[in-house]
């Protein structure tokens, strides 16, 4: 069973819609309790960092995710579900984040259009080729991204593909 945490992201709808697709089995949830001990966890996610933090803080998720993925259970963070993964975030002013990985949430760079709307390809790193997640997607496939921040990592071993538009950032 995959669960899916409600905390009020605009894509909600959509990720379900895809493991649904997929014939999946999920729940959606807004309860820490249960995210606490389900066996994989998705956090979708659309907007802004901070708005993200104060959802996850007032549902008791920012104690519970980080403890899920330490634990080793699968966990996909969707767009910014995935950028608040990292120590701290730039966004509407420096504040924390679930510091799950040693990096900062940054703007793109100045000299690009932001929003950075549109196709890119992903380049897999050397050392994830074989990972699971791409299992049957080509290298420098084509990906549809919407975002003005990136995810700027510490350890950038932990980065299985990345994109460039102006600069190369994680895109795993």
């Amino acid at each position: 069973m995959i669960t899916v945490i409600n905390y009020g992201a605009g894509n909600l709808p959509n990720v379900v819609r895809a493991f649904e697709h997929l014939g999946a089995a999920i729940e959606v949830t807004d309860d820490a309790a249960v995210v606490s001990t389900a066996s994989a966890v998705v956090l979708p996610g659309v907007g802004a960092t901070r708005d993200t933090m104060e959802s996850l803080a007032q549902l008791g998720m920012t104690e519970v995710l980080p403890q899920v993925i330490a634990s080793g259970r699968p966990f996909l963070g969707i767009c910014v579900g995935m950028q608040v993964l990292c120590g701290e975030s730039e966004e509407f002013g420096l504040h924390p984040c679930l510091d799950v990985l040693a990096g900062t949430v940054r703007r793109l760079p100045g000299g690009q259009k932001v929003p950075h709307i549109g196709w890119n390809q992903l380049h897999y790193q050397e050392q994830t080729r074989d990972h699971p997640l791409f299992a049957e997607i080509p290298n420098q496939s084509e990906f549809y991204f919407v975002h003005s921040y990136y995810c700027d990592v510490a350890d950038p071993s932990l980065v299985a593909g990345t994109t460039d538009y102006g600069m190369a950032f994680p895109a795993w």
